[in-house]
C-alpha cells in the first residue's frame, strides 16, 4: 500500500521518490470530474491483511483522503489529496496534478526541462468491479520508447537507476494518447479492497491487532 499512497496517490513508489517517473503537460480532455461515487467509503490494498498501515477514505463529499499510520501503534494521519476522474467510453482514469501532493511527498520539479512547468500530471488508470478497484500504472518504459521512437513529444533522462519521462501537449492530445497508445502496465497493481468499517473503527482495530501482535 505505501506504493500507492507514494503514487497517488497515486502510482509509484520509485517515480515520486524520483527515480523512476512519467509526467505529463496537461490532463487529458475537458470533461475532468471531481468526483466518482464509486469510490465514497473505505479502501485497503491488502484482502488478506484488513488493517493495513495505509488506506484511502472518500467522503460524502467525494475529498479523497489517504489515511497513514507515521508511528506504530499511533493514530492514522489524514492527508486530504485533491484526485481528478476522467472517463473515456469504457475507460476509466485518475489524474493528479504533482503541485496537489505537497504534504504527502516532496516532488522536485520536472526532470530536464528548463524552465519546468508550473505543474504537470500523473495519471492512472482505474477499472471498479464492485468492492474492489483495479489499478494500471503508467509503464514509465513503454512511454520512454515511444518518445524516443517520435510518436509521442516529450522528453527522457535516463542516468544509472533513474528514469525521468515527460510528455507534451495540450488536453485534446493527452485524450488521443489515452485512446491510441498502449501507456499502462498490463496486470493491475495495486488493488484495492472496499473497507465494510468506519476510519475510527478501522483505526481501533489497527492498533489492537498491533498492541497484540508485540512479544
Amino acid at each position: 500500500m505505501r506504493f500507492f499512497l507514494i503514487i497517488v496517490v497515486l502510482a509509484v513508489t520509485a517515480a515520486l521518490a524520483g527515480c523512476v517517473e512519467t509526467r505529463f503537460e496537461s490532463p487529458p480532455g475537458d470533461n475532468i470530474e471531481t468526483c466518482d461515487a464509486h469510490w465514497k467509503g473505505l479502501w485497503s490494498g491488502d484482502k488478506d491483511t484488513p488493517h493495513d498501515t495505509t488506506a484511502f477514505y472518500i467522503d460524502d463529499e467525494c475529498h479523497f483522503i489517504v489515511l497513514d499510520q507515521v508511528d506504530k501503534g499511533g493514530p492514522l494521519k489524514q492527508i486530504h489529496v485533491p484526485v481528478n476522474y476522467v472517463h473515456d467510453g469504457d475507460r476509466d482514469y485518475i489524474v493528479v496534478a504533482d503541485n496537489m501532493l505537497k504534504g504527502l511527498v516532496e516532488l522536485k520539479p520536472v526532470y530536464g526541462v528548463d524552465p519546468p512547468p508550473a505543474k504537470a500530471f500523473f495519471f492512472m488508470r482505474y477499472s471498479v468491479h464492485g468492492d474492489r478497484i483495479d489499478l494500471y500504472k503508467i509503464d514509465d518504459a513503454r512511454v520512454a520508447r515511444l518518445v524516443i521512437d517520435g510518436k509521442l513529444d516529450g522528453t527522457v533522462a535516463k542516468t544509472g537507476s533513474e528514469l525521468h519521462v515527460f510528455v507534451r501537449g495540450d488536453r485534446a492530445r493527452m485524450l488521443e494518447i489515452l485512446q491510441k497508445d498502449s501507456i499502462f502496465v498490463d496486470k493491475a497493481d495495486p488493488v484495492l479492497h472496499r473497507v465494510r468499517e468506519s476510519v475510527a473503527e478501522y483505526e481501533r482495530a489497527l492498533i489492537q491487532a498491533q498492541r497484540q501482535a508485540k512479544p
